[in-house]
């Protein structure tokens, strides 16, 4: 008895016509990738940004309940760059990262690093050495998980001004 398997092998332009229907299916639905499920780079072009943050040195600064510092100039510039106007909340790394799964932020940014434990709460930036006050830490931003459109469009702009 013979108890090897056996297995037939589709010629390989059978693959390459697969791939292709399912392109051509997903362009004919009218999917952009990357996409937002929830619209978040649509709704704060334009709009409002709201950003979370928490002190940390001189990424992140708070006095009388108004954030400054490294990381607020960055994403007040990048909210400038796609018109939006920044609406800062200060609160713990916990607490912004619940808002952000709820839909009350659209953006958290501090001294959250490359190391961060949000990974499966959240969506997290390729990290950054170049941040000021970043003192060789690679440090990211959380974005709401699977709003890869945003994502892709703060990333974009970080490359840009501080590297990877």
């Amino acid at each position: 008895m013979n108890t090897s398997s056996r297995f037939r092998r589709r010629p390989r332009s059978a693959g390459i016509i697969a791939v292709l229907a399912l392109s051509g299916t997903l362009t004919g639905c009218g999917l952009t990738i990357p996409a937002d499920p929830n619209g978040t780079l649509d709704a704060v072009t334009g709009g409002e940004l709201r950003v979370g943050t928490s002190p940390n040195g001189s990424l992140v600064e708070v006095r009388d309940g108004v954030p400054s510092g490294s990381i607020v100039e960055l994403v007040d510039d990048y909210a400038q760059s796609i018109d939006a106007e920044p609406d800062w909340t200060v609160a713990s790394e916990e607490s912004l990262v619940t808002m952000l799964e709820d839909g009350e932020l659209d953006l958290v940014a501090g001294g959250i690093t490359a190391k961060t434990p949000w990974l499966e709460r959240a969506g997290v930036s390729r990290g950054y050495t170049g941040i000021e006050g970043a003192d060789g830490r690679e440090i990211v931003m959380l974005v709401p998980l699977g709003e890869n459109a945003f994502l892709s469009s703060l990333e974009t702009f970080l490359d840009a001004e501080v590297g990877s």
